[in-house]
């Protein structure tokens, strides 16, 4: 038998967070700066601030690009000020082997893009918004839901706010952490290198010089640059330092030496390091493969990067969330995020910020991406029990 997928009135109306999955997945969202077939943020917006206005929220919603839109609703006041974070977008469909706006319950999970990442975490923040709302005793202070396009790209909702002078005493961003704390990311950093060669017909090597021939002496400095990186920094709950090629691009036809090649690097950051620290290391490769080939020509700059982030393991935020665990019949777990969030810009901002929510990273932007439903229950309840709960701990 077909179960029908709750529509956006009922799922609101009910406060389930496994009908709010349902309904926020049906809606596409993804993002249109990572597809050409995407359609945006705009509709589960809407959506979301439908909800929270029913519920009593003050609700402001802000496009920082035409059809980009986010919100901050607002509850209570006083201290302490609590954040709920959530982002709207998802990456592309391409190559899913689901049907990935089909949210159907298989083996106690939902399916569907961003089932994972991260509309399970967005329906626990509304889940827990609308109980608070509707049942404030004992709430203190103020609750703040804000509700953030584009972070699978350029974070521009995020960044909007937190520029616009959103603060809070502690934050939670619900990206699927499997249930763990995670009070540290790694950043990344793009770097972009611009290998010079000189064209020539290819029976002529005297007259050419071979670009990405070029770019593959720089690659293979790639193990030595990580080995001294991974030296010089470790961190108790993250992976070590890394670095790849993330694209290279060169040439124009086998018979040609290529005058040109593009090389991209992406290294995963740790906290303590920044990109002055990458560009360093770089250039200790540049320096190196020149040694091996005084003619290299190559320039490099820095691209696109975000900031690793953490708060302390014993933060009163860290202690207040594993009460509440624990009081929900959870041991408390502490890891690190692998991926880059937004509570990075948080911390960066001066707001205590980590990630907890449902759902695991591995099956985030898969091709059969899907959240376990228990972890949604489970977060929820987490969640409420520690807004509730003020800054105990």
């Amino acid at each position: 038998m077909t179960v029908p997928i709750p529509t956006p009135h009922d799922a609101g109306r009910s406060g389930d967070p496994v009908a709010m999955t349902q309904a926020l997945v049906a809606i596409p969202s993804v993002n249109p700066a990572l597809s050409k077939e995407g359609t945006g943020e705009a509709q589960v917006t809407r959506v979301c601030e439908e909800w929270l206005r029913s519920w009593g929220f003050q609700v402001q919603v802000v496009e920082t690009q035409p059809g980009r839109p986010s919100l901050v609703a607002r509850l209570g006041t006083g201290s302490p000020v609590t954040l709920l974070n959530g982002h709207t977008d998802t990456v592309g469909v391409e190559g899913m082997t689901i049907d990935p706006f089909d949210p159907r319950i298989e083996e106690g999970h939902i399916l569907g893009r961003g089932s994972c990442d991260m509309k399970s975490g967005l329906a626990v923040i509304l889940a827990v918004a609308r109980k608070v709302a509707l049942d404030p005793g004992g709430f203190p202070g103020q609750l703040v839901v804000a509700i953030t396009a584009d972070e699978e790209h350029a974070s521009i909702g995020i960044r909007d706010f937190l520029d616009g002078g959103l603060t809070a005493d502690r934050a939670v961003v619900t990206e699927p952490t499997g249930l763990a704390l995670c009070p540290a990311n790694r950043g990344f950093a793009w770097i972009h290198l611009d290998v010079k060669g000189r064209a020539a017909h290819g029976s002529r090597p005297e007259l050419g010089r071979d670009a990405i021939r070029g770019a593959g002496r720089i690659l293979a400095e790639l193990d030595e640059y990580e080995v001294q990186a991974r030296g010089h920094l470790s961190h108790p709950l993250l992976p070590p330092h890394s670095i790849h090629a993330g694209t290279i691009r060169g040439g124009t036809t086998p018979p040609v030496y290529p005058d040109h090649c593009e090389l991209i690097l992406e290294a995963r950051t740790l906290p303590g390091e920044g990109v002055e620290e990458v560009m360093e290391g770089v250039r200790g490769m540049v320096d190196r493969a020149r040694k091996k080939d005084p003619e290299l020509q190559v320039e490099f700059r820095a691209g696109l990067n975000r900031p690793p982030a953490q708060i302390a393991s014993d933060h009163p935020l860290v202690r207040s969330l594993s009460a509440s665990l624990r009081e929900e019949g959870q041991e408390p777990r502490l890891e690190g995020m692998t991926a880059w969030v937004e509570s990075a810009w948080m911390v960066e901002a001066g707001i205590p910020a980590l990630c907890f929510g449902p759902g695991s990273i591995e099956r985030a932007h898969t091709a059969d991406e899907a959240v376990p439903i228990s972890e949604i229950q489970v977060a929820t309840r987490v969640l409420e029990r520690w807004v509730r709960g003020g800054d105990r701990g």
